[in-house]
């Protein structure tokens, strides 16, 4: 379904909708409450660019379609900056960072060939080697590869299956 959208504005709708699905997921509760992701604007992101690659790596897009998805992640961070009150003079060197920042971390998930090695970088990443949080961090990577084999965009909405458990 998703690589037969030929239309700018097929696209346009479809990728606003995977973005918002996307981003509900990361922002789920659980994540917070229960598996001690900072609820913080590192936290949150870390959460978006991790369920980013699940979507980038598992969903049967276009490149049009992932570049899209990407290039409406990278509109919200920035709507996100300016929240915080970053000016246009500062923009293109915050963007280069969260550019890089982002790009990093999918490139760590790649990488991971194996559950451990994905939990490791989510540990990294999510709780940047805080100690005691080794537990989350290898339930969200076992979360993480589920929902890769699992995740859908049946109708344009994005479905990650379910939640991590701890």
């Amino acid at each position: 379904m998703l690589s037969k959208l030929r239309s700018r504005r097929d696209r346009s709708a479809l990728v606003k909708q995977l973005c918002a699905d996307l981003t509900e997921r990361a922002r789920a509760p659980v994540f917070f409450l229960r598996l001690g992701v900072p609820d913080t604007l590192d936290g949150r992101f870390d959460l978006v660019a991790l369920h980013a690659w699940i979507v980038l790596d598992a969903v049967n897009t276009t490149q049009l379609v992932r570049q899209a998805l990407i290039d409406e992640l990278f509109l919200s961070f920035e709507e996100g900056l300016r929240g915080l009150g970053t000016g246009d003079l500062g923009m293109n060197r915050r963007l280069k960072i969260v550019a890089g920042a982002f790009y990093g971390r999918l490139q760590a998930y790649r990488s991971a060939t194996n559950l451990d090695a994905l939990a490791a970088a989510i540990y990294r990443n999510l709780y940047r080697g805080r100690p005691g949080l080794e537990e989350p961090a290898r339930a969200i990577a076992v979360y993480a590869l589920d929902a890769k084999l699992c995740v859908t965009a049946a109708n344009g909405r994005l479905d990650f299956g379910p939640l991590p458990l701890i």
